[in-house]
């Protein structure tokens, strides 16, 4: 948690190559749902998402090593992460890939965290920064999004692609809900604090 006073080495910038980076990967989110819930493209489907993964971490290697870190960049990769999240998660329930109570997970745990920004705001503290465990379950999740799709059908790719995916699903979903569960209580650790 970083206070008012701290600032976080970011600059004011919005035009940067990795925020380019970053509104192309959502760019991709209705192609994504599109291909997925129209024609059901699922191969197409699974290269846009493979594309927005490879966004996703180039996107912070550029930021660091052209020294165009920025606010507006903190703010809209998260973002679209979680969007791409959530959307191909209602698009499985949609399918039938997934259980709609995954989701229903998922979504409440980002509603959880949201919520805490204003009060940590109003409060004179910066949003807390992205902890490991978050971003270890961006990573199962966005590995599990392909290989579910990979998993549909009778192929052998899909048999080996099945336990692996849904490996990938509950280890992503239950470190991101539990990570939410930190964030919400790093918040109140801090409001006791402030109010104390």
């Amino acid at each position: 948690m970083v206070s008012a006073g701290q600032a976080p080495e970011r600059s004011d910038r919005v035009l940067t190559v990795p925020n380019a980076l970053s509104l192309l990967r959502l760019a991709g989110v209705p192609l994504f749902l599109w291909l997925l819930l129209g024609p059901h493209e699922d191969v197409l489907a699974i290269v846009v998402l493979a594309v927005a993964a490879f966004t996703d971490w180039l996107d912070g290697k550029l930021a660091r090593w052209l020294n165009q870190a920025s606010r507006f960049g903190a703010m809209l990769d998260p973002a679209a992460d979680r969007l791409y999240i959530l959307a191909t998660a209602f698009a499985f329930v949609v399918r039938g890939i997934l259980p709609w109570w995954f989701v229903v997970a998922i979504a409440l745990r980002d509603v959880a965290v949201a919520c805490c920004l204003p009060l940590l705001r109003r409060a004179g503290y910066s949003p807390p920064e992205v902890i490991y465990l978050g971003k270890a379950a961006t990573f199962c999740l966005l590995y599990a999004l392909p290989l579910l799709l990979l998993a549909q059908g009778e192929s052998t790719a899909a048999m080996i692609a099945a336990p692996i995916a849904y490996g990938f699903a509950a280890w992503g979903g239950g470190m991101h809900v539990w990570s939410g569960v930190l964030y919400v209580v790093q918040t109140v650790s801090a409001l006791r604090r402030r109010t104390g």
